[in-house]
């Protein structure tokens, strides 16, 4: 696990795959109140065909150290985290893959600043007005509060909880107990932590993502949706609804997989991945050719 120093305070992150690869890198984003292990069996697959990958644990709830005070840590402002972790490591014509919240901040991240972005590939997530969705809004208004956070972390102690619909449990079919806990751990040992999880929700805003949707045809390179269809949060429908919004949007249905495809269908998301990687070398050109013309 290695960390790198940001504006907003320290993020962790881990590296799969060879240091020298043909492929381009892939960035991966997680949801939230989870972190960069979500993607351990997508990455190390990738990492079996040549690809590098980076999957760092963001600030949203999940993350092993509290950011600093006065890091904005609104959904705009870890998307211009992620944009300034791509400029650190000067990571080009990445491949941006986001998963639930992490789709939202994918979203945010291209109208940020998508020099660095050559595609993008997104997993069962928020998108256009639903952010988030119907399920989990009970969850967010109570998370909304310091004290409530934390009691609640406190409660997901109890394994059966936090395996349950109640908990993590109706976000994937197959969801290891070891993870959920990780998962939680932070929240429970640094209060520092529940204040950014807390200050992330309180800046969540519907008709932020909508404005952003409004933009998304602006995007270049090619986007692939890579759809859980046993999913009762995020909707067949609603992936189909932000595939509209894109210029050039593949729409990939995955049977039965519930939100967390990377732990669902790790083998057909690592495949798209590789898909929509094949056009690389285009795609390289192109993000060379927009930070050139920026300068």
């Amino acid at each position: 696990m290695a960390t790198i120093e940001l504006s907003g305070g320290t993020v962790h992150y881990r590296v799969a795959g060879p240091e020298e690869s043909a492929a381009p890198p892939v960035v991966f984003v997680h949801a939230f109140l989870t972190d960069g292990a979500l993607w351990t069996r997508v990455a190390d697959r990738l990492a079996e065909r040549g690809i590098r990958s980076y999957a760092p644990t963001w600030p949203l709830g999940a993350h092993p150290i509290a950011m600093k005070p006065g890091a904005d840590l609104s959904p705009r402002g870890i998307a211009r985290l992620i944009v300034e972790f791509l400029d650190a490591l000067d990571l080009d014509a990445v491949t941006l893959v986001g998963n639930d919240t992490g789709g939202a901040l994918c979203q945010f991240a291209i109208d940020e600043d998508s020099r660095r972005i050559g595609r993008v590939v997104l997993t069962n997530c928020d998108g256009v007005d639903v952010f988030p969705p119907a399920a989990f809004k009970p969850l967010f208004a109570l998370l909304r509060n310091e004290r409530r956070a934390r009691f609640l972390a406190g409660q997901m102690r109890a394994r059966p909880l936090r395996q349950s619909w109640l908990g993590f449990g109706l976000l994937a079919h197959d969801l290891p107990a070891e993870l959920t806990r990780a998962w939680i751990e932070p929240a429970l040992r640094d209060d520092g932590v529940v204040r950014d999880l807390v200050r992330f929700l309180r800046a969540v805003d519907p008709k932020e993502l909508l404005d952003v949707a409004a933009r998304l045809h602006r995007f270049q390179g090619p986007v692939t949706l890579v759809w859980g269809t046993g999913d009762p949060a995020f909707s067949v429908k609603l992936g189909r609804r932000i595939q509209e919004w894109f210029r050039d949007a593949r729409f990939v249905p995955v049977p039965k997989s519930r939100t967390f495809v990377p732990l669902d269908a790790p083998q057909q998301l690592t495949d798209e991945i590789v898909a929509i990687a094949a056009d690389q070398e285009v795609a390289s050109v192109s993000a060379r050719s927009r930070r050139s013309g920026d300068r």
